[in-house]
């Protein structure tokens, strides 16, 4: 089966530079969540779960594989107003 690349949002990547300011870190951050979740709303809850993490954003992409749920639960992105969560954690979205 073939997995569908999703690019990252610009917004995003702004939010994983300022999470992962260390050399390499967000392009590495980017470049998993780009393979390995396929939703901005799920690629933003692994960010927002891991706080910083790098061992974290692995986890949520292997538990995002599994059940996608409970990556936006452990995110703060599970509810219904989880738009107006990821504008003010990310900004607004463009375009």
């Amino acid at each position: 089966m073939t997995r569908i690349v999703l690019p990252v949002s610009a917004r995003l990547k702004r939010r994983v530079a300022v999470d992962f300011p260390a050399a390499g870190s967000a392009e590495e951050v980017v470049r998993l969540l780009a393979n390995g979740a396929d939703s901005e709303r799920v690629q933003a809850a692994i960010v927002l779960a891991a706080q910083g993490d790098i061992r974290k954003i692995q986890w949520g992409i292997k538990e995002a594989s599994i059940d996608w749920r409970d990556v936006l639960v452990s995110g703060g992105l599970a509810d219904q107003d989880w738009a107006v969560i990821l504008d003010r954690q990310l900004g607004p979205a463009t375009g």
